[in-house]
């Protein structure tokens, strides 16, 4: 009731559909198809980048998911972009990256909430529930009908996006075998799952699980990150692997393409046993 009229412009601007930013990435060969979905009841588009010589050879590769994975002004780009020099340079091992586009990200990114000055942001009725549902039961299939796959599967975002992939997290753990989120919109629902991470870690999954997650310079994320980050400190389970970036020199829109090689390169790459 107390948020200042600038805290909620700041809001709006990071729940927006596209940033505003234009960087004009070129678009790398890939391929797209859609799936009818009905989980979600819509059309989807999905957007699929291969590693140079996943025709040449026979490998099965590890799948990178990624909300916000359209073509145009939004991530998939930018990131098959940066995945492939990554795998290039041997900075990480060779991957699938599946980017899904947005139809109503506010709607499939958000999960329920009890405090209704959210509503003027996002729905309050937890899309994210069935958004998820149609990730694991209909287009990771698809996926690995269509491309050689291992087991292994990871997922990426950043604002509303970096919300759904900490939610993913804390609810469904088992669903990703590593998460990265870059300045997650933990003061969702009240900073629900920021309140109640030493509650879904204390009944966390017994599979190894990887977390990398970052905050940047807007200070109604990084106060729930920096918090995120304590409560890790003194309650992550054995087996979840995990590293925060505090980024305060970054702002909301620069912290993606500022902190996603290193993301990537950790997560990737860290010990596993």
């Amino acid at each position: 009731m107390k948020k200042a009229l600038g805290f909620l412009l700041l809001c709006l601007v990071m729940l927006s559909c596209k940033n505003t930013t234009q960087y004009n990435d070129p678009v790398p060969q890939h391929d797209d198809f859609t799936i009818d979905s009905k989980i979600v009841n819509e059309t989807r588009v999905i957007n699929v980048w291969t590693p140079t010589n996943y025709k040449s050879s026979n490998d099965a590769l590890p799948v990178l998911y990624m909300p916000d994975g359209g073509i145009v002004q939004e991530d998939f780009p930018h990131i098959a972009n940066t995945v492939a020099k990554l795998v290039e340079n041997k900075s990480i091992p060779p991957m699938i990256l599946v980017g899904i586009e947005n139809t109503d990200r506010r709607k499939d990114l958000s999960g329920p909430s009890d405090v209704k000055e959210d509503e003027q942001y996002c729905p309050l009725t937890d899309g994210a529930k069935k958004f998820r549902a149609f990730i694991t039961d209909e287009l990771m299939p698809e996926i690995n009908k269509n491309y050689r796959t291992t087991d292994e599967k990871g997922i990426i975002g950043e604002s509303l996006a970096g919300l759904f992939v900490m939610e993913t997290f804390f609810l469904k753990p088992d669903t990703f075998d590593f998460y990265v989120a870059m300045d997650p919109s933990l003061w969702w629902n009240d900073h629900y799952l920021e309140r109640n991470a030493t509650r879904y870690l204390d009944n966390f999954t017994d599979k190894k699980i990887k977390l990398w997650f970052a905050g940047s310079d807007a200070e109604d994320i990084s106060v729930h990150t920096n918090n995120l980050a304590k409560t890790l400190e003194n309650e992550a389970p054995e087996q979840l692997i995990w590293k925060y970036s505090d980024e305060p020199n970054e702002q909301h829109n620069t912290i993606f393409r500022a902190t996603k090689e290193k993301a990537l390169t950790w997560i990737l790459n860290v010990e596993k046993n």
